[in-house]
C-alpha cells in the first residue's frame, strides 16, 4: 500500500456515486452502490466520503479501522465493514479514481507565450504549448499537443514527440530525440557531454561527444536527471522504463524496456541494461558491462561485473543475493567477533 494524502478537487467539488466508481475501473462491487463519494485518500488518513484502496494483506488491519466509505481491494477480500469494489490491480484501480476527482497540477494552454522564444524555423504541431521564458532552437520539432512548461530549453534539431510533457526548466541539448508521451520532470538535463578525458603529462584533455540521446515513448525522467549524449552514437532510453529523481546516466549506455531505475544510482558509460532491469537506490554500476533481462541490484550494491539474466545482487562488491545476506550479516557481527577475539588473545597470553 503506498499512502496516499488526502487531496481535493482544487474546482467544482467532484461527487460520484460508487456504482459509477466501480464501472470506471470494471470492479466488482460489493455493498451499497448509491453511496456519495466527494474525495480520496490514503486509508489511514481517509474520513467519510472518501473512497481509498488496500493493495496488500499486511495492510489487513486498516480495512476495519478506516473512516472511508468504500474501499478498493483485490479479489482476495470477499467482505468487511466497509462497501469493497473488488479489482484485480487495487493500485491502478485508484489511480483512475484519483484522477477523475483530481485535476491535473500543471494546466497549460495551447499557444505561445509572449515571453518565449521560438526560432523562426522550428516546427510545432497542433495544440503545442509553450510556456514563459521557455526557449526552442534552430531546426527543432516538436508533436501534437506536447508541452514545454517555463524556462524549458530545447537545443538545435531536437525532436519531441506527441503528448510529451516537459516541466519547468528541462534542458534538451542539441540533437536530443524524445518520443510520445514523455514525462521529463524539473531540473533534468538531457544530452550534456559524457564525462571522458585523456590524461596526457598529468594534464586531462577533454574527449568530444558528438552522439546524442534518444528517448522512446512512455518514458518518464524524474527531477534533476543527468544523461550523458553518446561519444560517437547514442545514448538510449528504451520505450516504457522509469528513471528516478537524481539518476545520473554516462554516455553510450543503453537502458532495456521497462526497466526501473530509482533514485541516486549512477550508470557509468557504454553499460546495457536489458529489459525490465531495476537497478535500485544509491547503486552503482560501473562501465561496459551487461545486466541481463529481468535482473535486480539491490539498494546501495557496487557492480563491478556483468549480471546474468534474472539475477538478484546485493552489497559491494555485488554478489548473489543469498551470499550478500550472508556477508552483511557477518560484517554486522565482526564488533562481537573482535572482543572475543581480544578475550582470547588475553588468555593465551
Amino acid at each position: 500500500m503506498d499512502p496516499t494524502p488526502p487531496r481535493k478537487n482544487n474546482g467544482a467539488p467532484k461527487h460520484l456515486r460508487l456504482k459509477e466508481i466501480a464501472e470506471l475501473v470494471d470492479g466488482e462491487l460489493v455493498g451499497d452502490a448509491s453511496i456519495v463519494i466527494t474525495g480520496v485518500a490514503g486509508i489511514k488518513e481517509a474520513k467519510e466520503g472518501d473512497i481509498t484502496f488496500l493493495a496488500h494483506s499486511r495492510y489487513l488491519s486498516f480495512l476495519e479501522e478506516t473512516a472511508a466509505s468504500a474501499v478498493i481491494t483485490s479479489k482476495e477480500i470477499s467482505s468487511a465493514k466497509k462497501p469493497l469494489i473488488r479489482t484485480p490491480n487495487p493500485s491502478q484501480a485508484f489511480s483512475k479514481v484519483v484522477s477523475s476527482f483530481i485535476p491535473p497540477r500543471f494546466s497549460q494552454i495551447a499557444g505561445i507565450h509572449p515571453t518565449a522564444v521560438v526560432h523562426e524555423s522550428a516546427v510545432l504541431g497542433r495544440a503545442v504549448s509553450v510556456g514563459p521564458y521557455a526557449v526552442v532552437e534552430k531546426g527543432s520539432r516538436i508533436g501534437d499537443r506536447s508541452i514545454l512548461q517555463a524556462h524549458a530549453f530545447i537545443g538545435e534539431d531536437c525532436r519531441i514527440g506527441s503528448d510529451t510533457w516537459i516541466y519547468p526548466q528541462v534542458t534538451l541539448y542539441p540533437g536530443t530525440q524524445v518520443g510520445n508521451r514523455v514525462l521529463i520532470h524539473g531540473g533534468a538535463v538531457i544530452g550534456s557531454d559524457g564525462f571522458g578525458y585523456d590524461t596526457v603529462d598529468g594534464r586531462h584533455h577533454k574527449i568530444p561527444h558528438v552522439g546524442f540521446v534518444l528517448i522512446e515513448d512512455d518514458v518518464e525522467i524524474g527531477s534533476n536527471v543527468s544523461i550523458d549524449r553518446g561519444r560517437f552514437d547514442k545514448t538510449w532510453i528504451k520505450r516504457g522504463s522509469k528513471i528516478d529523481n537524481l539518476v545520473q546516466i554516462g554516455h553510450n549506455v543503453v537502458i532495456g524496456e521497462d526497466c526501473l531505475v530509482v533514485s541516486q544510482a549512477g550508470i557509468s558509460g557504454s553499460t546495457e541494461l536489458g529489459r525490465s532491469v531495476v537497478v535500485a537506490g544509491q547503486a552503482g554500476v560501473v562501465g561496459h558491462i551487461t545486466l541481463g533481462d529481468g535482473a535486480v541490484v539491490g539498494a546501495g550494491t557496487g557492480v563491478t561485473k556483468s549480471v546474468p539474466p534474472h539475477t538478484v545482487v546485493l552489497g559491494n562488491p555485488a554478489k548473489p543475493m543469498r551470499e550478500g545476506k550472508r556477508i552483511l550479516a557477518l560484517v554486522s557481527r565482526l564488533p562481537e567477533l573482535f572482543k572475543e577475539v581480544g578475550e582470547m588473545k588475553k588468555k593465551l597470553g
